[in-house]
Parts: C-alpha cells; sequence; structure tokens
C-alpha cells in the first residue's frame, strides 16, 4: 500500500512541475522577429568547396583572411546569425552560414560579398528556413563564452 501512495505522490508531482504555464515574453518574442510560434524565417547556407583549384597559397590565405573579416562584420550588423565550418568529411562540405535574411536573394547578396565566394574557392548553396527566432540571442551567448576571438 506504501509503494502505491508513493507512486501516485511521484505521479502527481510529476504532473504538477510538467504542467507548469510557459512564461511568454512578449517583448523579447518581438526583439527577435518571433511569429506566434517563436519562429521566423532564415536563409540557410551550405558552403561547398568551389571551382577553383588553381589558387597558390598565398591567394587562399588572402581570400580566407577576408572570408573571415566578412563573417564578423555581417555578424556585427545582425545580418549573420550562425557560422561554422565543417570538420573533414567526402562531401566538399566546408561549412554553413544562417542568415537573418527571409529570401534567398537577400542571402545571395551577403555571400557575394565574401573574397572566398568571389575567388570561386567556395560555392553556396541556399534555401529559405523556418527555425526557432531565439537564434537570434546567439551571438549574444556566444562573445561570453568565447575566450579568444577570430
Amino acid at each position: 500500500m506504501k509503494q502505491i501512495l508513493f507512486v501516485i505522490a511521484v505521479f502527481c508531482l510529476c504532473q504538477t512541475a510538467f504542467s507548469q504555464e510557459k512564461t511568454y515574453d512578449e517583448a523579447l518574442a518581438k526583439s527577435v522577429g518571433a511569429d506566434e510560434y517563436g519562429m521566423k524565417k532564415y536563409v540557410f547556407c551550405l558552403l561547398k568547396t568551389g571551382s577553383n583549384t588553381t589558387a597558390t597559397k598565398e591567394e587562399s590565405t588572402q581570400a580566407f583572411q577576408g572570408h573571415m573579416a566578412n563573417i564578423n562584420r555581417l555578424a556585427k550588423e545582425g545580418k549573420l546569425v550562425v557560422a561554422g565550418p565543417f570538420m573533414n568529411n567526402d562531401k566538399n562540405y566546408r561549412g554553413i552560414f544562417i542568415f537573418n535574411v527571409d529570401t534567398v536573394e537577400a542571402a545571395r547578396a551577403l555571400v557575394d560579398s565574401d573574397p572566398a565566394v568571389q575567388a570561386k574557392l567556395l560555392e553556396a548553396d541556399l534555401t529559405v528556413w523556418y527555425a526557432t527566432a531565439a537564434l537570434m540571442e546567439t551571438l549574444k551567448v556566444h562573445d561570453k563564452i568565447a575566450k579568444t576571438k577570430f
């Protein structure tokens, strides 16, 4: 009997804990551009190895330094939410960008400003992506946890 009462008590506590109402923050939702579901449109960019196979080491180094500067600029402007490289793989995938724009055309203009794309060391596949608007807070958190900056 004690075991049954214990199980019922645990069940009731779990129900209470999981039935707590969420706290909606309207100001935060508006600041990150969230819709009623807490979501928004972005453009997802898959970076792949480009067609330029004749670039010198110096040309590649210069283009990728510009690539990193461009990433930092776009992030500061609020246009780039997430960026990062892939580890070595057999698919020629090099990295991703998630742009804070809602059309492929707008993202294409941003990608075309990248020196590594201009040098054809990278090429980009773009598609509209619907995801949590909380991604907009990523850079604020990243700045707090990154000991060294690029």
